[in-house]
């Protein structure tokens, strides 16, 4: 096992510079190794070097801190924009956005592409866990609306364990379950939202959740596999913190509006994840993750402009 990550450290050999990456997360400590020069270079270089642990708690902490960051700007402007535009932000990446970039800096284009499909899967299980808490919020407690969706959340992803996925499975289960989901939610989506003040302790709360699920997904992601860190990068950390800090302060049926219309959301995140499922192999992660992005904001943007012009008319 390597004792020291280097940061980076520039050896010349044998004519030719190595250069030497550590990889976090891997318990075996393995490296990247890049040549570069020609034979008639002779130069060495050579940077500081850190003990590994040290050099993984930092990058680690560092992502950690910048996911939290977009959580609690983009969580606090849904409160304050009403049911419809909260919903839309909450279904934004914001949470697995950088989780993706952070995967992408330490695994290939065809991990991304694998975790990309389990993410597809996963999101179906995020519509269904919206609207099991949608649809109880209306009466009952947040104990028992968020606990019953929750327990049906872990219940789908168990069983969705044992299944063979493939794109073709994940697409229909996909247009099914939002299908369905579009009926069942639309009476449930114009409660009104009274306005919140945000406290510091709501912010606290947001911040070590969604910090925690990164710190989660970029450790394991070695360990657990490609289509099981897909799933943990969509776990619904902003619709599950959103449900516990409003359901008291602004009661159950306007938080469920929020929700429902998540679940309009969502329709567009799972086109998003597709799209990076089917490019990260061809153009690479970078322009992948950049175009799932440009998907997820344009879908949104759309389902926006069509919601008010309805509205209007």
């Amino acid at each position: 096992m390597l004792s020291h990550a280097y940061v980076p450290a520039i050896h010349a050999f044998k004519g030719c510079w190595v250069v030497k990456t550590w990889m976090p997360a891997t318990s075996a400590g393995m490296t990247k190794e890049r040549w570069a020069g020609t034979k008639t270079q002779t130069s060495h270089i050579t940077f500081l070097e850190m003990p590994a642990d040290l050099y993984f708690a930092f990058t680690l902490i560092v992502k950690m801190v910048v996911t939290a960051a977009f959580l609690l700007a983009a969580t606090i402007t849904a409160e304050r924009a009403g049911p419809l535009v909260g919903g839309l932000v909450a279904t934004l990446p914001i949470s697995a956005g950088p989780v993706y970039i952070f995967l992408a800096l330490d695994h290939d284009a065809h991990f991304i592409a694998q975790s990309a499909l389990g993410s597809l899967v996963t999101n179906a299980y995020n519509v269904i866990f919206a609207v099991a808490y949608a649809l109880l919020a209306q009466k009952r407690s947040l104990v028992v609306s968020f606990g019953a969706a929750i327990t049906v959340w872990l219940a789908l992803v168990w069983m969705g364990a044992a299944v063979r996925w493939t794109n073709v499975s994940a697409i229909a289960f996909n247009v099914v379950v939002i299908g369905s989901s579009l009926w069942l939610s639309a009476p449930l989506r114009h409660a009104p939202m009274p306005r919140v003040r945000t406290r510091w302790y709501d912010l606290a709360l947001r911040a070590t959740m969604v910090a925690l699920l990164v710190g989660v997904v970029v450790t394991l992601s070695f360990r657990i596999g490609a289509t099981a860190s897909g799933n943990l990068a969509v776990f619904p950390i902003v619709l599950s913190s959103i449900m516990i800090i409003l359901h008291h302060r602004v009661g159950g049926p306007a938080t469920a509006a929020v929700m429902a219309n998540a679940v309009v959301g969502l329709g567009g995140f799972a086109i998003a994840v597709l799209v990076l499922n089917l490019t990260a192999e061809t153009l690479g992660s970078p322009l992948a993750l950049a175009l799932a992005l440009l998907v997820s904001l344009g879908c949104n943007l759309m389902i926006y402009v069509v919601r008010q012009r309805l509205a209007t008319t």
